[in-house]
């Protein structure tokens, strides 16, 4: 009796699901953590900076890579942070308002990665196979109206998504997983009916994918052939340079939700396997995207090596001024 009481009371304190880590491999795993996390941070606000800071990068090609970074950042502090908070202290507690934030920030970077990907795709099409009206067709405002596009449609779609999960009525107070989404949100309902739920969320991860696969599948298309027909071998390198980070983090992306699925229809793997992977989709890009565009991408490796260069310049240039002041060099 009292537990059925208890399954058709909500607070708004959830308990969370936890990882099964023995208390020997607590801190090893949450330092390692909190190493990634940073990284993941320091190496995205780096290439922000850059294209915010450096003149060479006011292109409309990193206009639009600028949401890359950032989108990343929002996902990985959506999520990551939360749970490794909840593995050393073990407390897996989550306020309900908070636990919505995260859940709707962590979908809106999923769907962003895909818009933003379909908009850098279509950015290069122009540039390669349109080069002498790339400048005319990708102005301020086409620019400017492509990334509204990406991040309004994103925005709206998720919106929805989440104003249909708010009318459910909720009677249990657990979280099926170690981060919020809106899976786990829709199992605290008192046994309502969600089918538009569900239809709608499985309409939008296809319209999504077929949306932003479809303009990427063109692009590339149109870019292989344009390389095809080209004799100019620097010209076909340009293009493959340029194409090819996209194309890397695009199939990184898929495949990791691809991996991700198919665990959690495994029956045989663990829970703590299958929050593994779940937390992989939004672990994975923010880490690897900074160090594939700076390898793969010349004019960010490039700006970024002046940057180092200027700042070791100037930091001996002051040093030296110091020392002749203080009588130390002639």
């Amino acid at each position: 009796m009292e537990n059925s009481f208890l399954n058709k009371t909500f607070s708004f304190d959830l308990q969370m699901a936890s990882f099964d880590i023995p208390p020997s491999a607590v801190y090893p795993i949450f330092i390692t953590g909190i190493l990634v996390y940073f990284f993941s941070v320091l190496s995205n606000v780096t290439i922000l900076l850059l294209i915010a800071t450096q003149r060479s990068l006011h292109k409309p090609m990193f206009y639009i890579l600028f949401s890359l970074p950032l989108n990343d950042l929002i996902g990985i502090t959506a999520m990551f942070p939360r749970v490794l908070v909840d593995i050393v202290t073990r407390k897996h507690t989550v306020y309900y308002p908070l636990c919505v934030l995260q859940a709707f920030l962590i979908h809106m970077s999923g769907g962003g990665t895909l818009f933003i990907l379909a908009a850098m795709a279509f950015d290069r099409y122009i540039a390669i196979c349109k080069p002498l009206r790339y400048h005319s067709i990708m102005t301020p405002l086409t620019v400017a109206g492509i990334l509204l596009l990406a991040w309004g449609l994103d925005f709206a779609i998720i919106l929805v998504l989440f104003l249909l999960q708010a009318r459910v009525r909720r009677c249990r107070n657990v979280i099926m997983t170690v981060y919020c989404s809106n899976v786990s949100l829709l199992n605290l309902s008192c046994g309502e009916d969600v089918t538009i739920n569900n239809i709608y969320g499985l309409s939008i991860s296809v319209f999504v994918h077929i949306v932003t696969m479809t303009i990427q599948l063109f692009s590339y298309i149109q870019i292989l052939l344009t390389c095809v027909l080209n004799k100019q071998s620097n010209v076909k390198t340009k293009a493959l340079n340029t194409c090819l980070a996209q194309i890397i983090v695009f199939l990184i992306f898929e495949i990791t939700c691809l991996f991700t699925l198919i665990a959690y229809r495994l029956p045989n793997i663990s829970t703590s396997a299958r929050n593994a992977c779940g937390m992989m989709i939004l672990l994975i890009l923010p880490v690897v995207n900074p160090v594939i565009y700076g390898m793969k991408t010349k004019d960010i490796r490039i700006t970024f090596l002046q940057v180092i260069k200027k700042s070791f310049y100037q930091h001996n240039h002051v040093s030296c001024l110091n020392y002749k002041h203080m009588g130390l060099v002639k």
